[in-house]
Formats: structure tokens, C-alpha cells, sequence
């Protein structure tokens, strides 16, 4: 049977919407159309692929493995018809993705989108939140969107900029008192922002491999959230000091140093070799290394 990439778009359609008719709405299609392409891909793949519980579809197993592939493949797919010979921010139509945390978004995210503003009104960037899980499979999510913000260190394989340092810094509720010692905090339980099997902050990790394993009463994958988590209680929070400059004033939170050296901390744009000498991503990085000189100077 022949298949087209149209045919992939009502795919990717069908499998998120898990509805003839939503999808259909989605892509500007009338019913019989996205019925009739639905035919066409249960027999390909000879498989049902949406199947009926009540009043309501659900993914087949194969069609749950489909979902991520078909994403995928039209992300790259959207990649190939946005690359061109130049690129002219002034005149540009283009949409970057960036993956980052709530901070990154919150800093440098407006910052270099402030910047672009002033000379490409056509360009948008479109950001991602980072996850634990993208943080373990960072490599593999490369491939679908235009760069990574996570610091150094983390990946080594993958082409990257450096944009601003910034340092690891302690969250207090304003009438707790101070740990001194490294034994002091790791005693402490903590609200501790991305943790996962085979990946912590550095300062989690520096106390471990000391022989200290902090109790962490709250996981979370967000770092400005962490006032909230711990203004009126005996919690630690540990979080880039930059971050921390955005905490709103009466959060009744204070800020201290961590009572060892936890290591220098220096963000990051990372990006798939793939993109090294596209004109587009070529322009983006320059942006992000102007955007990020301008957080360090803040």
C-alpha cells in the first residue's frame, strides 16, 4: 500500500486525539476523511489501533509505541522544510524548542526572548519543561528539539555553550535555624528539585559520596516552587542561587551558603550535532550566548 506523509499527520493526529472526530477538527479535515485514513493505516499495520472502551477509544499497545515514533518523525520532518540555504532573523517565520527548568524559563528564557523580539518579530521559541526523565535520556531528546538548558557536566558527547555561572545556595524558612556543619544539613529532611535513579544535584551527590544520605521528604521538578515547600518548617532546600533571586519577597524564606564547597555550576545550551551548520540554530546560539552574558551581569 502507498503511504504519504500526510498519511503520518493524520496518524500523529488520530493517535493524540484517540478520536475520529477530534482529530479531524485538529487537522481541518472533514470526518469521512480521517475515517477513510484510518482504514488505510489499520491495514498497514494490521492492527486496530484505536479500540472502543464505552463511550470512549484507547490506544492499542502497538499503537502506545506508535505515539512517541510518530511525534518524532514529524518534529524532524518539520526540520527538514524549515532548513534553508541563510537565514534572515529580520524576515524569518520559524519556531525554535528549547527544553529548560521553571528558573531557566524565568530568566534566561525572557531574557533571550527579549532579545530576539528586537530583531526577528517573526521567530517564536517554544519552551519545554525539563524533566527527570529527560534529563536520563537528554541525548535522545536532542534529536527533536533545538537545545537542552542543563550545566555542565551532565552530558559529554554533545556539543554545548556555556552561558552564565551561577552557585548552589541553601532554602531556609525564615525562623529555622542554620546547619553549619555538612552533617547538619544532610540530618535536615529536604525538598530536593530533580531526583532520579543515576542522577542528583551536585550538592546531593557531594554528600553521598561522603558517607551522608540526607532524608528527601519531597522530590519535585521545579526549583520555584521550593519557598512554598519550605517557609514554616524544619526543610532545606538547595537550588541555584539565581533561582533563588526570584523567589517573591514575602516568601518568609532566607538564603544561606552551603557548608561546603559543592563545585562550580555553569549553565548550558546543548544541542544534536545534527544542527552544528544550520543556519537557524547557528543564529539561535548566537542569541543565547548574548542572552546568557546578560544574566551573568545581572
Amino acid at each position: 500500500m502507498s503511504l504519504d506523509l500526510n498519511l503520518l499527520v493524520s496518524l500523529n493526529a488520530l493517535l493524540q486525539e484517540r478520536s475520529v472526530t477530534r482529530a479531524a477538527l485538529r487537522l481541518g479535515l472533514s470526518q469521512p476523511t480521517l475515517s477513510t485514513a484510518l482504514a488505510r493505516l489499520r491495514r498497514h499495520y494490521g492492527d486496530d489501533l484505536l479500540t472502543r472502551v464505552g463511550n470512549s477509544y484507547e490506544l492499542t499497545p502497538l499503537a502506545e509505541r506508535l505515539a512517541e515514533h510518530t511525534a518524532q518523525a514529524l518534529a524532524l520532518a518539520d526540520r527538514v522544510f524549515q532548513t534553508g540555504p541563510d537565514f534572515d532573523p529580520a524576515h524569518a517565520e520559524h519556531q525554535f524548542t528549547l527544553i529548560g527548568t521553571d528558573a531557566h524559563l524565568a530568566l534566561f528564557g525572557r531574557t533571550l526572548t527579549g532579545l530576539m523580539r528586537e530583531v526577528a518579530p517573526g521567530v517564536r521559541v517554544h519552551f519545554q519543561h525539563l524533566t527527570s526523565q529527560i534529563v536520563r535520556r537528554a541525548q535522545e531528546h536532542l534529536r527533536d528539539v533545538d537545545g537542552i538548558l542543563l550545566p555542565q557536566g551532565l552530558l559529554a558527547t554533545v556539543p554545548a555553550i556555556d552561558l552564565y555561572e551561577d552557585r548552589w545556595v541553601c532554602v531556609l524558612s525564615s525562623d529555622s535555624s542554620r546547619p553549619t556543619t555538612p552533617a547538619e544539613l544532610a540530618a535536615r529532611p529536604w525538598v530536593m528539585p530533580y531526583n532520579a535513579p543515576g542522577f542528583a544535584l551536585p550538592p546531593l551527590n557531594w554528600l553521598r559520596a561522603r558517607g551522608m544520605e540526607p532524608w528527601l521528604e519531597l522530590t519535585s521538578e521545579s526549583f520555584l516552587t521550593v519557598p512554598h515547600l519550605v517557609a514554616g518548617t524544619d526543610r532545606v532546600g538547595v537550588v541555584p542561587e539565581r533561582a533563588a533571586r526570584l523567589f517573591p519577597a514575602d516568601a518568609d524564606t532566607v538564603l544561606v551558603d552551603l557548608p561546603f564547597e559543592a563545585g562550580p555550576l555553569v549553565e548550558s545550551l546543548w544541542w544534536h550535532p545534527l544542527h552544528e551548520r544550520e543556519p537557524a540554530h547557528m543564529w539561535l546560539r548566537k542569541m543565547a550566548s548574548e542572552a546568557g552574558q546578560l544574566v551573568a551581569a545581572m
